[in-house]
């Protein structure tokens, strides 16, 4: 009688232990969303005005005593003292550990530099009141797919080189990574969705502008009576362009034919921005105002896919760990020594090695893979196949901005695209670092 005593006290006893443990892994979260577009005083001079606000959007997540925050902020790249003076106030004012902040740029082309400790803070006070906000939650995960992205590398037919231009039947993934957070009764907190494409549709227009990523993020807030923050995650898309970007292309010929008259040949060369436009020429107005209507297009497109899969996810957990680590690789690094867009093999010397910043944060069975670059579709499909997560997206442009420029994978150094003869890697070390990294950051996580 005393042993079935001992047992039942000792079963009761671990089912306590088992329910205690619940309690305290029990995820809360909050989100936020922080306007962070410059003053007119503000904007440099190659800026006409503001076409559409910028935001830094959070996410933060708390589960026993461990914490992490995702953030998205409408810039062009995270610099690297802005990313530092970020985590190192949210770990100081917040207590989220630096390591455990994954700090993502939206990759708007439209968006100018911005810096200072002014700028720091505002991206600081994203966070801030989403922590205010935290309430017990649940999460979950779902994919969806988007054929607003396209490969963006072609051999042009007339030069029989290599150039820009949609590749159909190139590298690209079109699956819409989707987590969901919601509080227990169902009710909308935040969603934060991972996508492979540049933002680079209304670049010419000289005007602040958060360009699909914002219109896709703003879409969803809205569809959800603002009751959500919408964070995007820049997948990997060093190769990957908006599919229907044909206004942009007849620009940049109407930009060639002119730089022309006047003497300058800028074919194999791009000036930043609309610069060298007549902004008052009715094509290039016509144009223009298609690139203002595309981005709103594809918000509306990408943001339906990503409210689908919100609304068919079937499993949320809400007893889920949270885990996080980084680390730093390195890659020989090369000097180009000739000029030149595309289609012509570059020249080089040797340079220092480059660094590259890899992250992880990990809640429960999804996984957050972080680079501070851009990177080429290959390598983040890689990573997916060869994780053991069914749940993994690589989140790029995020923690910093490394010296690398773009981050092809392996084969395609065999091609002279601008994006791979500008490069400051040498071939044959970024694709497997990267994935092999990132996986040692998993595997870690596993054995805490």
């Amino acid at each position: 009688m005393r042993s079935f005593f001992a047992v039942g006290f000792a079963a009761l006893a671990i089912g306590n232990l088992h329910g205690a443990a619940a309690q305290v892994r029990q995820l809360k979260a909050g989100a936020a969303k922080v306007d962070v577009t410059p003053a007119p005083s503000e904007l440099p001079k190659s800026y006409e005005g503001v076409f559409d606000h910028l935001y830094s959007r959070a996410i933060v997540l708390e589960s026993g005593s461990a914490s992490a925050a995702l953030i998205s902020v409408d810039a062009g790249a995270i610099p690297e003292p802005i990313w530092k003076s970020v985590t190192e106030q949210v770990e100081k004012d917040l207590g989220i550990p630096a390591s455990h902040v994954l700090l993502t740029a939206t990759h708007t082309h439209s968006a100018p530099m911005q810096q200072g400790p002014g700028y720091a803070q505002k991206i600081v006070e994203s966070v801030r009141l989403a922590k205010q906000k935290v309430v017990p939650a649940r999460i979950g995960y779902g994919t969806g797919v988007s054929y607003i992205n396209v490969n963006r590398n072609i051999i042009d037919p007339k030069t029989k080189r290599w150039w820009e231009g949609p590749n159909y039947e190139g590298p690209s993934d079109k699956t819409v990574a989707v987590i969901k957070v919601e509080g227990l009764t169902g009710d909308p907190i935040a969603v934060y969705y991972n996508y492979a494409m540049h933002a680079v549709t209304v670049g010419q227009l000289d005007q602040v502008s958060a360009d699909a990523p914002g219109t896709a993020s703003k879409y969803i807030e809205d569809s959800l009576d603002d009751k959500v923050i919408a964070l995007w995650s820049s997948g990997a898309a060093g190769d990957q362009n908006p599919i229907y970007f044909q206004q942009t292309f007849d620009l940049r010929d109407i930009r060639i034919k002119d730089y022309a008259k006047r003497g300058e040949d800028i074919s194999n060369a791009m000036p930043p921005g609309g610069q060298g436009l007549n902004k008052n020429d009715p094509t290039v107005m016509k144009l223009m105002n298609q690139q203002k209507q595309m981005i709103q297009s594809m918000g509306q497109f990408l943001g339906e896919e990503v409210l689908h899969v919100m609304r068919s996810m079937e499993r949320t957990q809400s007893d889920v760990p949270i885990d996080a680590v980084q680390k730093t690789i390195s890659c020989p690094g090369r000097q180009r020594t000739d000029s030149g867009r595309a289609g012509y093999p570059g020249t080089y010397k040797d340079a220092p090695p480059v660094d590259i910043r890899l992250s992880l944060v990990k809640i429960g069975d999804i996984a957050i893979g972080g680079v501070n670059a851009e990177v080429f579709n290959l390598i983040a499909q890689r990573l997916k196949r060869e994780s053991p997560y069914t749940a993994t997206m690589m989140a790029t442009l995020t923690n910093g901005m490394a010296r690398s420029g773009y981050i092809p994978n392996d084969a395609a150094y065999g091609v002279y695209t601008f994006e791979v003869v500008s490069s400051r890697l040498k071939p044959g070390c970024a694709e497997t670092s990267i994935v092999n990294g990132i996986l040692d950051l998993l595997a870690e996580s596993r054995d805490r």
